[in-house]
């Protein structure tokens, strides 16, 4: 249990690790961000397959390919409701970048950014902490690890359009730790789902999969692809991808 809540708090942290380096780079380019968002989307898609998807055939049996695919597409699914309710980052985050700070419109738009990046942080918490409910801790930390470096570009981004929306930097910070503090009780929340029962574990496996596979094309690709850096942003995932497998393969 030890393990679950520093692996909770640190992909938690991750969100104001990241928040921090925003406060300290406010003008960061797209560049930059993009080579490093596609990199955590490399390791995150690793994660994915590797420490979640696999799992879950081996432990659903000869149902393991139904729980698998029932799982991703469940854990999709659910994510594009999300979606559907609060639009998330590539949707949001090109809109409050370059504008002046214009009243109460401009600030909804921003706590809007800020509020659908926390929505999307809890099954992001939930994958980290499923991984636990297969006793392999290598592999659960690998699928933390991996969301947690995803959640320091993004605390990086959210930053500069609550600051240039007139929201002080003492609030910009609190908002940005609750967004963390989401995903820290969506990892609990995962790890005592499959420890309750371990019946569930194979389909919990492949729901937390889905969801990572899910923010990966829909939202991680789009983004680092939207800004003239596509050629460096695809290597990066690729380098991103080959650094989990290399990992698994010398500790797995």
């Amino acid at each position: 249990m030890q393990i679950v809540l520093l692996t909770a708090l640190g992909v938690g942290g991750a969100t104001l690790f990241g928040s921090l380096l925003g406060f300290l780079f406010k003008h960061i380019s797209h560049k930059f961000s993009d080579i490093v968002l596609s990199f955590a989307a490399g390791v995150m898609l690793a994660a994915a397959v590797i420490g979640l998807i696999l799992p879950s055939l081996e432990y659903g049996g000869e149902w393991g390919i139904l729980y698998a695919v029932t799982g991703i597409f469940a854990g999709a699914l659910c994510l594009n409701l999300f979606d559907r309710l609060v639009p998330h980052l590539h949707k949001l985050s090109g809109v409050d970048q370059e504008a002046h700070p214009e009243g109460t419109a401009k600030l909804n738009k921003v706590l809007l950014f800020v509020t659908a990046i926390a929505i999307h942080n809890l099954p992001e918490g939930i994958a980290a902490g499923v991984g636990f409910g297969s006793g392999n801790t290598t592999e659960a930390l690998t699928v933390a690890g991996g969301i947690a470096l995803q959640n320091i570009p993004e605390g990086m981004v959210i930053i500069g359009p609550m600051l240039a929306s007139g929201i002080s930097p003492r609030r910009t910070m609190l908002c940005a730790a609750m967004t963390g503090v989401v995903e820290i009780l969506g990892t609990l929340l995962g790890y005592f789902a499959v420890s309750l029962s371990a019946a569930i574990l194979p389909f919990a496996l492949a729901f937390a999969g889905g969801t990572m596979l899910y923010v990966i094309s829909d939202e991680m690709i789009p983004e680092t692809h939207a800004h003239g850096s596509e050629r460096g942003a695809t290597y990066a995932l690729l380098v991103g991808f080959c650094v989990m497998l290399i990992t698994d393969f010398f500790l797995g």
